[in-house]
């Protein structure tokens, strides 16, 4: 049984007003309400912008602890660092990459379990952001151009995918291995051809940067033969299995903040500048749009609702990502996906079917 004065040590510290009375609110609950949650540590990929928004949101509203649980939510500082985390014990849940997971599992076949639980991401968001003025319209025009992105990043360790879907040798392009935060400056300087990168996250720093979709030539890995899978939730194997109530109530939760973000996306941003006033309303906005469009609404989550996956078209993710990586084992299926926590399939039906 968790105590109180340990549960308000877990909380984060409040970074405007707004956050500040949420925390309040959370201290304010009975003691027995508090005493009898579950406590889960979440570590989230990256930092609370967009696309973080239903996380927030079900916290926030309350539907976690509708479930049982006590959620503390963290920024991240990537997919790795999320991975690593939840398998380290230090979180009992995170959001990360599914490749990165395939890699971490490969690598560590008698380590500590970590599963995704939940596809957030039906497609990998990495993207490939080309000037036109190169003379780049399509894939083939890459062979001989340079292209920029930090070794870590999704498109430059997916590469050999993207490359073997389009016809390409693998080292067609020159790779330079750059700071994220010098990706986006160099190709709107034009010292690089192209870059790899976040879709809804490249598109609105090139846009910062002067440069506008008209100037660019865009080729979302996705649309380009690429079947990888982006995003999920993720779980310790072994805090699932103590607690397989509180990761299906955690599951739930989101579920029905995805439901309401995908419905109000501007509503979901409020939820996200709680808990950072200091970001920029409208891009957040205009991200956590451009991922929903992107990779949450794709037609297999229309037909099949979101969170689960196929299981034909994740063996192939993970044997290309084996194959890209240079993996020295590969994972199974089971190791890296458990659907037995998924929410019915009809309460994930949160599109309309594809028509």
């Amino acid at each position: 049984m968790t105590s109180l004065a340990a549960l308000s040590r877990r909380l984060p510290l409040p970074r405007s007003h707004a956050a500040a009375a949420c925390s309040l609110a959370l201290t304010l609950l009975p003691i027995s309400a508090l005493a009898d949650s579950t406590a889960i540590r979440f570590q989230l990929d990256w930092r609370f912008e967009g696309p973080a928004a239903p996380f927030l949101m079900a916290a926030e509203r309350g539907y976690f602890a509708e479930e049982g649980l006590n959620v503390q939510i963290d920024s991240g500082s990537g997919s790795a660092g999320a991975v690593n985390r939840v398998a380290s014990g230090a979180y009992e849940m995170g959001f990360g990459d599914l490749n990165a997971l395939v890699e971490f599992l490969a690598e560590n076949p008698d380590g500590p379990g970590i599963q995704g639980v939940y596809i957030v991401y039906d497609g990998t968001p990495a993207a490939v952001f080309a000037r036109k003025e190169s003379g780049i319209e399509s894939p083939a025009d890459l062979a001989g151009k340079t292209i920029a992105a930090p070794a870590f990043d999704t498109g430059y360790r997916a590469w050999g995918v993207f490359a073997a879907a389009n016809g390409l040798e693998a080292d067609a392009v020159a790779w330079q291995n750059v700071d994220p935060t010098l990706r986006e400056t160099l190709l709107a300087r034009g010292d690089v051809d192209a870059i790899t990168g976040f879709y809804f996250t490249s598109l609105l720093n090139l846009e910062g940067r002067g440069m506008s979709e008209d100037d660019l030539t865009i080729m979302p890995f996705p649309d380009y033969g690429v079947p990888l899978y982006g995003n999920a939730i993720l779980a310790s194997t072994a805090f699932a299995e103590e607690n397989p109530d509180a990761v299906q109530g955690f599951l739930r939760a989101f579920n029905r903040a995805l439901g309401d973000t995908l419905a109000d996306p501007e509503a979901a941003i409020e939820y996200v500048q709680r808990r950072d006033g200091l970001i920029n309303v409208e891009m957040e906005t205009r991200r956590l749009k451009l991922a929903l469009e992107s990779v949450v609404d794709t037609p297999d989550a229309r037909e099949f609702g979101v969170g689960g996956v196929d299981e034909e078209r994740l063996v192939q993710a993970i044997q290309l990502v084996a194959d890209a990586y240079d993996l020295p084992t590969l994972p199974s299926p089971d190791q890296v996906f458990n659907s037995r926590y998924l929410p019915p399939v009809e309460t994930r039906m949160l599109l309309p079917e594809a028509e």
